[in-house]
């Protein structure tokens, strides 16, 4: 395990990282950027670059209406895939947006990402979300291969306290995050309606012919799905359902 590393963002945000080599050195690495103690979790998967302008507008709602505030009301943390794109971005925004001083914990490749200190980074990397509060940067030179450490990450965050996947949109990679928190017995709550992967889970958990992977994760009995047809009682339900299992 190394040295932390303090980050600081064009936007004047700072924010505190550790490379991690090994899973085993996790409840070490976060206590040393002070993320000790046990928490109630959120875990956000789904897409990135690839959501398209009107899902992107239809699933905006969700974090500065839900999910940034239930978090900071109950002091949980949440856990994503840091990066500026799609989900995690809109994380991010929204927990600026609102005031909002909980933990936001990025968990990446550092093969695949640009620390914003870096003098002239590759252009292929990706930029990381610049209102993150902390970052996990793990080994991998692909995307994927966070997967398994999100799901891990947020596992000895909770330290026994209540855990919760929300999943939307998404692409392939959404398929292993879902796969990663089923596998650690974390409910996944699939956003219908958001688009992609999410739908296609839906479609696995009604019963409709769907591919293999959906199937399979629709019979583990840890995923859920809540629909976002209707916008208003989308927000609601999701409310209702990260407030009482986040609060047990």
């Amino acid at each position: 395990m190394k040295s932390s590393l303090k980050l600081t963002f064009d936007n004047g945000q700072t924010a505190l990282a550790i490379r991690v080599d090994r899973q085993a050195e996790l409840p070490d690495a976060l206590k040393q950027i002070g993320l000790g103690g046990s928490h109630s979790i959120l875990v956000v998967v789904g897409g990135a670059s690839n959501i398209s302008a009107a899902d992107f507008l239809r699933i905006k709602r969700l974090f500065t209406e839900v999910l940034a505030p239930i978090v900071e009301s109950l002091g949980a943390y949440v856990v994503d895939g840091g990066t500026d794109a799609g989900v995690m971005q809109l994380m991010g925004e929204a927990r600026t947006q609102i005031g909002a001083k909980f933990a936001l914990i990025g968990v990446t490749p550092e093969n695949k990402v640009a620390l914003p200190n870096q003098q002239e980074p590759a252009a292929d990397l990706t930029p990381l979300e610049p209102n993150h509060t902390h970052f996990v940067l793990v080994p991998g030179d692909n995307w994927g291969d966070e997967s398994p450490w999100i799901s891990r990450v947020a596992t000895v965050l909770a330290n026994n306290s209540p855990s919760l996947t929300v999943l939307l949109n998404g692409g392939e990679i959404t398929f292993e995050d879902a796969f990663s928190s089923v596998n650690t017995g974390r409910l996944v709550v699939v956003i219908a309606g958001s688009g992609r992967t999410a739908d296609i889970l839906a479609d696995a958990l009604r019963g409709e012919a769907t591919d293999e992977r959906a199937k399979n994760l629709a019979k583990s009995g840890r995923l859920q799905y809540i629909n976002l047809i209707d916008i208003e009682e989308g927000v609601k339900n999701l409310g209702k359902i990260i407030t009482d299992l986040l609060s047990n």
